[in-house]
């Protein structure tokens, strides 16, 4: 019984230091081929939105529109990957109690 009590709390430990980790790791997500990015944390808080000014029309607001609604899917879609990626074999050793890690997307 011991033994799972420390197993329990080693894996606690990584599951905590993974989400430490993906607090503070930055992804980036595009559209348009670079004219939109967004950089946001693997946790989901956006850093930063750059857009070039090539895009930024005043006749055609829409395709700026979802160049953000691409770009910002798209660093979702890197963060989502990486919380897979260092969560996954954590969470999959947790059965059941994987699922409220407090991460976005989860």
């Amino acid at each position: 019984m011991g033994a799972l009590l420390q197993q329990a709390q080693a894996m606690q430990e990584q599951l905590m230091s993974a989400q430490a980790e993906l607090a503070e790791a930055e992804v980036t997500g595009q559209a348009g081929n670079g004219l939109v990015t967004v950089t946001q944390t693997a946790a989901g808080e956006i850093r930063a939105v750059t857009i070039d000014p090539k895009v930024v029309d005043p006749d055609d607001v829409e395709t700026l529109q979802d160049l953000v609604v691409g770009a910002l899917a798209d660093a979702a879609q890197a963060a989502a990957d990486l919380q897979a990626e260092k969560m996954g074999p954590l969470a999959g050793g947790l059965g059941d109690m994987g699922g409220g890690l407090g991460l976005p997307g989860q």
